[in-house]
């Protein structure tokens, strides 16, 4: 925390001048509070903070404040980002509002003017504090639209403000249930998956955080009750490098702390020879981005694997130790019914069930404005309006079956999640679904995932 500093009145260092406001970060400690923070106390304001996921915003709080930002990092958030800031519109007409984050520049137009006065992107942290700057200063707030993608200088992420890491998603292995702590090695990303809202703003590019920083960040979640922590870079192996040397210097010294991160397919295979070292560093799971078994699929969203890819980099993963929990994206209008069923098939076949929560099975294909998608020939006899309320293009699958189906598996799970039914019986329901809008029966085959513990996972599914 800096040093106390006078404030003028009306100052924006006043405390609470400031309203940081996450939405939804997949059950984590939000680094879109976490890191902002910090770079605006560096810069001697003193800003508060609220996690919606956890916590009600606070009108009190509302109020106070000259100045709201809103985290928008995924679409979910971005969802619950525009009721926030109808409600801080409501509560405090005079304050600025300010999103940012990956889904704040691709929805601009949506959210500039009624809902937001500045929208940042990118590395987006000294943007915000040079407009709490200008606004101190009693100056307009500049630009309406700053992307800003170049190296920062990072502090460590500041958290005092924020829930206590118990009020988050845990980790789960063998029965045990313990505290989970996130931090980020690297943000961006080196790659263009069509698919992704990351290469429109990064354009290609990642930037490391100084190993000192991360290891900071960790030893302060450690001594808060942290024993696993997520990397939720985009991908933890952009850096292999950079990655192993984090994770190899925190096992030095935390050496029962476990930990998670995400890499691609491609560089899971292609750095498989680092894996056993993650393993020995504490590695319990690895999410890797699958989207499908469609080798078409997968080349119309350029993830840069193919079927094959994924089987060896399964295989790599699970004989250094290290579980595998792939992510799907089943519904795009390149996916035959016939995938889905070989899919499901595929999962019992990998004894994977357990490793994939069952709304990976429900989800669609996104098509925001800015997405790479939205050049590609391929999509363009499917694509239907913008629909700018729900931040996406609307598109229909050819096959009517497919968009029953959609409708089926999103019930099931919708019922399953509220139910809290066993992640295993879900599945079965979706399987049964899917072979029946087939008309065919599905096949009795073999699974191990309920005669052994099941595979180490946080407590909260990923989903965007």
């Amino acid at each position: 925390m800096p040093p106390d500093l006078p404030a003028a009145p009306g100052s924006l260092r006043e405390p609470g001048a400031i309203l940081l406001v996450s939405c939804y970060e997949l059950g984590r400690q939000p680094m879109g509070i976490a890191f902002p923070m910090a770079f605006l106390e560096r810069a001697g304001f003193r800003p508060a903070a609220v996690d919606l996921a956890v916590e009600p915003l606070d009108p009190a709080r509302v109020r106070r404040a000259r100045l709201v930002a809103v985290s928008v990092p995924m679409h979910t958030a971005l969802r619950l980002g525009v009721a926030a800031a109808r409600a801080v519109r409501g509560a405090n007409p005079s304050a600025t509002v300010c999103f940012h984050g990956l889904y704040a520049v691709l929805n601009r137009h949506f959210v500039l003017g009624s809902l937001a006065d500045v929208v940042l992107g990118g590395e987006a942290e000294e943007a915000l504090v040079a407009l709490a700057e200008a606004l101190d200063r009693g100056e307009p707030p500049g630009p309406a639209v700053v992307r800003h993608v170049a190296r920062l200088s990072y502090p460590v992420p500041s958290r005092a403000a924020l829930p206590p890491l118990h009020r988050y998603a845990a980790f789960e292995r063998d029965g045990e249930r313990r505290v989970a702590g996130v931090t980020e090695a690297s943000r961006g990303c080196l790659h263009r998956c069509r698919h992704c809202p990351i290469p429109p703003l990064y354009g290609g590019r990642f930037f490391v955080v100084p190993p000192e920083v991360v290891l900071e960040d960790v030893r302060r979640q450690v001594a808060a009750g942290a024993q696993h922590v997520t990397f939720a870079d985009p991908d933890f192996l952009n850096g292999p490098g950079h990655a192993v040397r984090v994770a190899e210097a925190l096992h030095a010294e935390f050496p029962r702390l476990s930990f998670d991160f995400t890499a691609k397919v491609e560089h899971l295979l292609r750095h498989r020879a680092l894996l056993p070292r993650l393993a020995a560093a504490g590695c319990a799971f690895v999410v890797t981005a699958a989207e499908s078994l469609s080798d078409v699929v997968l080349a119309m969203l350029d993830k840069g694997h193919t079927r094959a890819d994924l089987e060896r980099a399964l295989d790599a993963a699970r004989s250094a130790g290290i579980a595998v929990r792939p992510s799907w994206l089943p519904f795009t209008p390149w996916t035959t019914l016939d995938d889905y069923l070989e899919l499901t098939d595929w999962l019992l076949a990998r004894d994977l069930v357990d490793c994939v929560e069952p709304v990976q099975l429900a989800i669609r294909l996104l098509v925001p404005p800015g997405s790479a998608l939205l050049g590609r020939p391929d999509i363009q006899p499917f694509l239907r309006e913008l629909d700018a309320a729900a931040f996406t293009y609307r598109w229909d699958h050819p096959d009517p079956r497919m968009e029953r189906l959609f409708g089926t598996v999103t019930d099931i799970v919708h019922r399953a999640s509220h139910a809290r039914e066993p992640e295993a019986q879900t599945f079965r329901k979706l399987r049964e679904a899917a072979y029946a809008a087939a008309g065919r029966r599905p096949e009795a085959l073999a699974t191990h995932a309920e005669r052994r513990p099941v595979a180490p996972r946080l407590t909260e599914p990923w989903f965007c």
